[in-house]
Parts: structure tokens; C-alpha cells; sequence
């Protein structure tokens, strides 16, 4: 585990793909239970650590993840997150290229729970959820496209599937219409940047992750 900031009441580590935020029904262990083991070595506390979920990335997903160390926090960075006080930026690479170097997404989505994956159209339907998002394009090679997203509401494969609307699905995604899997069923999606007002210390945070240790990734990003 990599922990890329920390004070007394937020830690934020880099997630890797293929580890789970939160425990789900696959019964591995949880990337909050190792940060809990992490804080409860380094600091030698008895008993249970206190640690709040905040936000979760996919599965198949890398890069920043915040959690809450005490309850203050988590309460705040909740009201943070829900309210869109958090500036959030993810890095996705694509096979396809965008038809405009920079623009604004803008769909209703409606997941489907069964397939666990979500649908975008261009107008209201029942169940759906507005999401917007801006890109921008910011680098490629000969194969593929480096676009950097500005998330802006939070939903259900929010990324993964307006890219897929725009006829960019993101590299080993199939789920969203990529025709290969990438060899360590990741992905090549990550969070790259959250910034936020410290909600207790009121500072500015700005932490970003590290680019993945991946040849594709170090060729378009590096």
C-alpha cells in the first residue's frame, strides 16, 4: 500500500487496480481494511481503528482514494463530496481519439443493477441520472490517446460510460465496448488529481497519484 498524504485526520493512498474500496460479496480483503492495519501498526493502538469510507473507485480502477481518520472528518468530507466541494481528475486512455480536442459531456444515465453497468442516452428517462463531465486531450501516440476528465457529478460508471458515448471506450474495458482486456484485467483509468479545502484545517489539499507502473501508461504519460 502506498500512502501518498497524511495528517490526523485524512489519509490518502494510491490504489492499484484490482482492489476493493469497501468488502463486497467476493469476501477479499478491502483496501480500508488494510489501510486500518496500516494505522493500527504504525501508531500501535489497541483495539479497533476508526477509518470512514468517503468515495470509492472501481474495482478495475487506479489511483487516488481519500479516507476519513476521524469521525469530524468523515461527517465534512461527506457533505465535501456529495456537494461537489472536491475537484476530481482522472486520466483514461483510449484507442479512439475524441472528435474535439476538449468539450463537455453531458447525459442521463440509467443503471441497469443486474449487468451492473450504465447506459447513457442524450435525453431524460425514467431512473436516469444527469451527468456532466469536461475532457480535454492531452497527449497520444501512434496507437492510442491520453484524455484527461473533469468529473463533475458522480454516478454509476459515470467515465467509463459517457467516453463509451462518445465513441472512446477506455483501453481494456469491455464491459464499455473495448475490444481487447488489458492483461491484468485493470482498465486504463485512473484517478489522477482530487483537491479539496481541508475540512478541518481549512489548507488547500492537492495530492496526485502516480502514473502506473505500465509501459503504455510511461510511453503516453511519462
Amino acid at each position: 500500500m502506498q500512502v501518498i498524504y497524511e495528517d490526523n485526520h485524512i489519509i490518502i493512498v494510491n490504489k492499484q487496480s484490482g482492489e476493493i474500496v469497501q468488502g463486497d460479496k467476493t469476501g477479499d480483503t478491502p483496501l480500508s481494511d488494510i489501510v486500518k492495519a496500516y494505522l493500527k501498526e504504525k501508531y500501535h493502538k489497541p483495539g479497533d481503528v476508526f477509518l470512514g469510507v468517503v468515495h470509492r473507485l472501481d474495482r478495475p480502477v487506479s489511483g487516488v482514494v481519500v479516507f476519513a481518520k476521524t469521525s469530524k472528518a468523515l461527517t465534512r468530507l461527506n457533505k465535501m463530496f456529495s456537494g461537489g466541494e472536491v475537484h476530481k481528475t482522472y486520466w483514461a486512455i483510449t484507442k479512439n481519439a475524441p472528435k474535439e480536442v476538449e468539450g463537455t459531456l453531458e447525459h442521463w444515465l440509467v443503471r441497469n443493477e443486474k449487468q451492473n453497468k450504465s447506459y447513457a442516452y442524450a435525453k431524460e428517462k425514467p431512473r436516469s441520472k444527469h451527468a456532466v463531465l469536461k475532457y480535454r486531450l492531452l497527449g497520444k501516440t501512434d496507437n492510442y490517446h491520453l484524455i484527461e476528465v473533469e468529473l463533475l457529478t458522480g454516478r454509476h460508471h459515470q467515465i467509463r460510460c459517457q467516453l463509451a458515448a462518445m465513441g472512446c471506450p477506455i483501453k481494456g474495458d469491455l464491459k464499455y465496448g473495448a475490444k481487447r482486456s488489458n492483461p491484468d484485467g485493470s482498465i486504463s483509468l485512473m484517478s489522477r488529481k482530487v483537491e479539496f479545502v481541508h475540512p478541518v484545517s481549512k489548507e488547500t489539499i492537492s495530492v496526485e497519484a502516480p502514473v502506473p507502473n505500465d509501459n503504455i501508461w510511461k510511453t503516453i504519460a511519462g
